[in-house]
């Protein structure tokens, strides 16, 4: 591979594409973009959006347990593909989910307030750490992938951070279906 500007500033690149990724959450989640900005699905679109986006976190569950198998059977091609398909997955999530709360905004929490204190809130809270912490594990490890020969992998901290990224993505994934089946499926 050639020595370019992505190979060379991988660690740069993922600071920069996790702090855009985390702003835009942010302002989305904060009201900051105007709903306007976006042409408004039609309703049946919008309703349809936390099933799809739950749908879309269970594949990526498959998909990324297929890449870690893949990885361990020496399949790296397998792998590749595997965790490619993963973030193509968490990109349309992510796209959907954002789009959904700059027009509808976030969605309350319809069930008693016990269960929102002690099971909904706990479990919310760590999916969206998990989330956070995810998003530049994740950058660094496709960004090695990426730019590196399959060859030169091993000499990278690539496995180090993927088996991290992979675990907390998994967990992250599982607890927002969670948080999809108390917001709109138990309450």
């Amino acid at each position: 591979m050639p020595d370019g500007f992505a190979r060379r500033n991988v660690t740069s690149l993922t600071a920069v594409l996790s702090a855009v990724s985390l702003a835009l959450v942010v302002a989305a989640v904060r009201g900051v973009v105007p709903a306007s900005l976006l042409p408004r699905a039609p309703d049946a679109v919008l309703a349809a959006i936390p099933t799809v986006n739950a749908v879309l976190s269970a594949v990526a569950i498959v998909t990324i347990l297929a890449g870690v198998r893949a990885i361990r059977n020496g399949n790296v091609s397998r792998h590749r593909a595997a965790m490619g398909t993963s973030a193509v997955l968490f990109a349309t999530f992510l796209a959907l989910y954002l789009y959904r709360i700059v027009v509808e905004g976030t969605t309350h929490f319809a069930g008693p307030d016990v269960v929102y204190s002690f099971v909904y809130l706990p479990v919310l809270v760590v999916h969206m750490g998990l989330a956070i912490v995810c998003i530049p594990l994740v950058y660094y490890a496709l960004l090695l992938a990426g730019t590196r020969d399959v060859c030169e992998i091993p000499a990278t901290n690539h496995a180090r951070v993927g088996r991290v990224a992979a675990a907390l993505w998994l967990v992250s994934f599982a607890l927002g279906i969670v948080v999809y089946l108390l917001l709109y499926v138990v309450y």
